[in-house]
């Protein structure tokens, strides 16, 4: 078969079927305590037969923007997106979840439309139809989450009966099911169809809860282990990498550390001078109270500017950076149309809102918070099941490894270099 091209990348025809795996809120340190524990023994295999390392995710680290940038092989200034939401011309948050945001083809269709067969599978419907963009679901090909599972139909998702197929009641939304639900219907996809490409995607409500070590994260972790294992016993390649971190984002009395910058803002130069976006938002927040590590600032006073609202936040306690739109777009190769005036990151141990009003953080009693978003969440897992050729073994070696480049690595990487 012919190469597929996409993004300047140059894949040839996988010769084995291709299975990558975005363990969501899959923090390095998670794969370092199970290791310690031994208790994800296919993971210690392929880090010990194939390949191993750390590559650097995109920046906002989180799930919207990475897996776009893991399915197109590319950052987000070439696809688009940037977060979960934005503000369009017209000063609306437009959430960014939709198809026709997405700038970019993906792998998957691009595959497909070459004769490919391949499957999509997503925990979160909301990153289903971007996954799925262009995807020909009449000519055999899939593309459906485990949150809507009993709703599939052919006409939508290319399958139908797959509560059936799985053997799985309908997962709950905040559950470790809904996670395990999607690596158990890729293992039964892989066995029946044998598809070219497989991308599972996986949903982080257990890294969000649970830190490593933790009884509830380490059952997780020997039941995506058994699922990984099976995948790979089925012949695939499995390509094994994460949308972001996790940290813990706690005060020692456990209430959430917070800096709610909208109160500060408006404080400080206005109330409605300012508008403070949090691109982690989305319709399930009880696990983070929609409380991420980047936020966004567009200036709506015409004599306010960028410099004075970086001069007034860049000194306070849990700020890592504050960027105007160039540099933030520069340094984390951003789409400008899509960026605020002023890009605010925190710290490891941050998490940034809008007004303290806006948040409702009564679902964080029962455990400390955790969440993602800042750039001390963007470094995750980079694992193969098969070693590296020797091209792709330098490439690695030289450094700057990029998480969006599972892909190539999973696909080119394997086996006699081209």
């Amino acid at each position: 078969m012919n190469p597929v091209e996409l993004n300047g990348i140059r894949y040839r025809w996988p010769s084995h079927s291709t299975v990558v795996v975005c363990i969501d809120g899959g923090d390095p340190a998670y794969i370092d305590q199970g290791l310690a524990d031994g208790i994800i023994p296919n993971i210690a295999r392929f880090m010990r037969e194939g390949f191993a390392a750390i590559a650097d995710g995109t920046v906002p680290s989180f799930t919207c923007p990475n897996n776009m940038s893991l399915i197109t092989g590319a950052p987000p200034s070439v696809h688009g997106i940037s977060g979960n939401f934005y503000l369009n011309e017209q000063g609306e948050a437009v959430v960014m979840t939709g198809p026709e945001l997405l700038r970019s083809r993906t792998i998957l269709a691009s595959f497909a439309d070459a004769g490919a067969r391949v499957v999509s599978i997503t925990a979160k419907d909301k990153l289903r139809r971007q996954l799925g963009k262009d995807l020909d679901l009449a000519a055999g090909n899939i593309s459906f989450s485990s949150e809507l599972a009993s709703h599939c139909t052919l006409s939508e998702n290319g399958i139908e009966g797959v509560l059936e197929l799985v053997g799985m009641p309908q997962p709950d939304m905040y559950s470790m099911d809904l996670s395990l639900f999607v690596l158990e219907a890729g293992v039964r996809l892989l066995n029946a169809r044998r598809p070219e490409l497989m991308f599972l995607s996986l949903t982080d409500y257990i890294q969000h809860k649970h830190a490593p070590g933790d009884p509830v994260s380490n059952a997780f972790y020997r039941r995506i282990d058994d699922a990984f294992g099976r995948l790979a016993s089925l012949g695939a390649t499995v390509a094994l990498t994460a949308d972001h971190g996790m940290n813990d984002k706690s005060r020692a009395d456990g209430s959430p550390n917070v800096i709610f910058l909208q109160d500060i803002l408006d404080q400080a130069f206005g109330r409605d001078s300012t508008r403070v976006i949090c691109p982690i938002t989305d319709a399930f927040v009880r696990h983070h109270g929609a409380l991420g590590g980047f936020v966004r600032v567009w200036i709506q006073s015409s004599g306010l500017t960028p410099e004075a609202i970086i001069e007034r936040v860049r000194a306070l306690p849990g700020v890592a950076l504050a960027l105007d739109r160039d540099e933030a777009c520069r340094r984390f190769d951003l789409p400008a149309d899509r960026e605020g005036d002023v890009a605010v990151i925190g710290d490891a141990n941050t998490v940034i809102g809008a007004r303290e009003t806006e948040h409702d953080l009564s679902n964080l009693t029962d455990a400390r918070l955790r969440s993602h978003g800042a750039v001390a969440e963007s470094r995750v897992p980079f694992i193969l099941s098969r070693p590296l050729n020797v091209d792709y073994a330098q490439r690695a070696a030289s450094g700057g490894l990029k998480s969006h480049q599972i892909f190539d690595f999973a696909i080119n990487g394997i086996g006699d270099p081209a």
